[in-house]
């Protein structure tokens, strides 16, 4: 890889690394309904004006339906749900737990038949990712009830549904209009709803940061890098980063917010990342050839 490749994928690593310590910041203050709402307004305004310049809005007219239900699946109901989980939850707890999302895509790939390379590695990289989320949740909930764990379940189900979407039923559209639409069409959704949420003080400076930080650095800034990093390495490559971003959200929460960080959660993560990477390896292999998913990965949007 080029060091023009390095550095674009270090800086997502980062970049889809610090949103779950900005979540954590922002709902202390406010509800995960103006949160999403905040977040998807500022990025949309940015990205909306980018992909019309680039004429990537008119191609999607014909399959408003489907982006709605992408961006519902993908964006509307996920980030909700992260919000609300991390009222209970320690950012990297949360993180970690989302590492499990490419064994729950192995899953909705055998479901609907587009994996047809199931073997024995597949049984048991998706045992080591169960074996892993149990080592991560472990002793780790302090205090927590079932109910965020759920949310996470359910964010890793949406996570590993959406991309499917966009790859079977939206991949030939331009990525930036999907995106940003998608975004635009959250904030319609959320506005309504976030109304009747809002806080009844003025948020702190840092809650306000956060919010504009996941606009503008995990959102906007988040999709142009990435769209660059695929251009300079490949698709495949690309979406590595979503099994580096889990370790440096656990990272960072430790160090700013001080959260406890324990020997299941490290051990878990680590058995997780061996069962994706078993789980998502092909079974028809040509001689010589290096592991790739057996499917090629749909770009993932921010996390």
């Amino acid at each position: 890889m080029s060091t023009r490749g390095w550095v674009l994928f270090s800086a997502m690593c980062v970049i889809w690394g610090v949103p779950y310590l900005l979540i954590k910041v922002a709902v202390e203050e406010m509800s995960p309904s103006v949160l999403v709402l905040g977040r998807t307004v500022v990025a949309a305004a940015l990205l909306l004006p980018l992909a019309a310049a680039r004429g990537e809005l008119r191609p999607l007219r014909a399959r408003w339906l489907l982006l709605l239900v992408f961006a519902v699946v993908e964006i509307a109901v996920p980030w909700v749900l992260l919000g609300a989980a991390e009222t209970e939850l320690s950012s990297s707890l949360t993180a970690l737990l989302i590492s499990a999302t490419p064994l729950v895509a192995v899953l909705v790939a055998l479901a609907t038949r587009q994996r047809d390379g199931f073997g024995l590695h597949t049984a048991i990289g998706l045992a080591l990712g169960v074996a892993g989320v149990a080592a991560i949740v472990g002793v780790n909930l302090e205090g927590a009830g079932v109910a965020p764990l759920v949310q996470v379940g359910l964010v890793a189900v949406c996570y590993a549904v959406g991309p499917a979407i966009l790859q079977r039923w939206l991949s030939d559209l331009p990525s930036y209009g999907v995106i940003a639409v998608s975004l635009a069409a959250t904030a319609v959704i959320y506005a309504p709803i976030a109304a009747f949420q809002l806080p009844d003080e003025r948020p702190s400076t840092e809650a306000l940061l956060s919010v504009l930080g996941l606009a503008l650095v995990c959102t906007a800034l988040a999709f142009v890098v990435f769209f660059a990093l695929i251009a300079e390495v490949g698709p495949v490559r690309a979406t590595v980063i979503t099994y580096v971003n889990p370790a440096v959200a656990a990272v960072l929460g430790v160090a700013i917010l001080g959260e406890h960080f324990t020997v299941g959660m490290g051990v878990g993560f680590v058995l997780v990342l061996l069962g994706s990477v078993l789980a998502t390896r092909s079974s028809r292999r040509e001689p010589g050839a290096t592991l790739e998913p057996a499917y090629e990965a749909p770009e993932p949007t921010a996390r």
